[in-house]
């Protein structure tokens, strides 16, 4: 279940507001000692994180459980870069904040409210449970919660309906988030020269599938160290076919298959379509590029 996002916080009775975590998107499954962790996309994601997936296993009972594996900075607040940079060998605290139970004892809860399955999540994670944590919930007052998230410099928060089922596979208004951060994913389509000192490229040019074909949403420039620069330059598929519907206007481009999906922080869209500031914050694994799609660009 996705959330829809909106633009502004709001007060409404039957509504609860929980931090919005800015890392990997998970499915946890325990039967008896097996724990398995899956991303948004189905891919097995439990040999990259072993630490939690033995913590889960410490958990009673057999149960589906969702949630987001995260990294936190020194603030204690979530960063996707700092999920990027330990794939890369740097030190970072992982934890796994867990907002729903979809299944417990062998039963489905997907038709229930929220509330139920909110209770049956509480009766699986305890309050302290090392690696594990519920997800933050914050005010009833959607206002009061976004204040929050702005002072403790969070991404957002989610507005969830209480009454609501979870709606697997679909994109819901009972699940509303708003970003104080803007970030969002997008296919990699080619690269121009590096300049200077640096090495393997000088940016990435990004876009969204509109049809077959990219439409073109800026170049990234910023926001790689030199180990990043090599990570993602051995990860980057050369191709001869230019993968955007109209040819980006760059000096020195080179195109690559559109297969990798990065995630941009950005401040605004430009009125022709093209992003402002955008920076470069780590590869995503846990989403394919054919979802990267311009009808659903979050602006």
């Amino acid at each position: 279940m996705l959330a829809t996002l909106t633009d502004v916080p709001f007060r409404r009775p039957g509504w609860v507001n929980e931090e919005k975590y800015d890392g990997y998107r998970a499915l946890a499954y325990k039967t008896g000692k097996s724990v398995r962790l899956y991303s948004r996309n189905a891919i097995d994601r439990t040999a990259d994180f072993p630490a939690i997936a033995e913590a889960l296993g410490r958990l009673r009972g057999d149960f589906v459980l969702d949630g987001e594996i995260v990294a936190l900075d020194a603030a204690g607040v979530s960063r996707f870069q700092k999920l990027q940079r330990r794939e890369l060998g740097d030190r970072a605290r992982i934890l796994y904040a867990v907002f729903d139970c979809l299944a417990a004892a062998g039963k489905s809860l997907l038709s229930r409210s929220l509330v139920e399955r909110r209770k049956a999540l509480e009766a699986i994670v305890p309050a302290r449970a090392g690696l594990i944590r519920r997800s933050r919930r914050l005010s009833a007052d959607g206002i009061e919660a976004f204040a929050e998230a702005r002072a403790q410099g969070w991404e957002g928060i989610v507005s969830k309906q209480e009454t609501a089922p979870y709606e697997a596979g679909s994109r819901s208004r009972n699940w509303l988030k708003v970003k104080l951060r803007r970030e969002s994913e997008f296919v990699i389509g080619g690269f121009t020269d590096p300049g200077g000192s640096r090495a393997h490229f000088g940016a990435l040019l990004v876009g969204l599938f509109d049809g077959e074909k990219l439409r073109y949403a800026g170049k990234v420039g910023t926001g790689y160290s030199q180990k990043i620069l090599a990570d993602v330059s051995r990860k980057l598929h050369a191709t001869p076919a230019m993968p955007f519907l109209v040819r980006p206007n760059e000096k020195g481009a080179h195109w690559v298959k559109p297969e990798l999906v990065a995630q941009i922080g950005f401040t605004e869209w430009t009125e022709d379509g093209k992003l402002r500031h955008p920076t470069f914050l780590g590869l995503r694994s846990d989403k394919a590029a054919r979802d990267c799609r311009w009808r659903d660009r979050e602006k």
